[in-house]
């Protein structure tokens, strides 16, 4: 599992925590991550299990109105 900074993990599959990737330990992209989750704020470090996905940044999420890249 590799992951990126704007990236969302959902773990185990469970639509309902949803947590915001804003931090890596590992420059190659590998767990653990420092995940926001969304429902609360909360930041946590996370070990995603085996059945964890993670979801590609949404470039739309980082324009800015106008379509300018933030």
């Amino acid at each position: 599992m590799k992951a990126q900074v704007g990236d969302r993990l959902i773990p185990d599959g469970d639509t309902d925590r949803i947590g915001l990737v804003i931090g890596l330990q590992n420059a190659d992209g590998s767990p653990p991550y420092v995940i926001k989750w969304l429902s609360g704020g909360h930041i946590a470090l996370v070990s995603p299990g085996p059945y964890a996905r993670i979801l590609p940044a949404d470039p739309a999420d980082t324009a800015e109105p106008g379509g300018a890249p933030a």
